[in-house]
């Protein structure tokens, strides 16, 4: 857990820097655009290269904070099972004596 946690903090603000970077993208898109009314001006926009570019980025960034998100369930579920050995084992000890 002590290697997955600087990832997965890595891979979420990759994740949110992305969304939140969709919206300026938008922003600048449509700017482009000026000329058009605004329906026009974000459909250019959402059909722009760039902008499908970004969704792809996106999509990555989303794929590897879950990546990195159930590598770090996986090792808590690890801890919480060897735990568990643990008091079972604890269990037996006190039994036998």
């Amino acid at each position: 857990m002590h290697a997955t946690g600087p990832v997965l903090a890595q891979a979420r603000a990759d994740r949110v820097y992305a969304e939140e970077y969709r919206k300026s993208l938008k922003a600048i898109l449509m700017k482009e655009h000026a000329a058009l009314p605004a329906v026009a001006q974000e459909r250019e926009a959402y059909a722009d290269p760039r902008y499908l570019a970004h969704l792809d980025a996106l999509k990555v960034a989303v794929e590897a904070e879950e990546a990195a998100r159930w590598r770090m369930v996986t090792a808590q579920a690890a801890v919480e099972v060897w735990r568990s050995m643990e008091a079972s084992n604890r269990g037996m000890d006190r039994g036998t004596r």
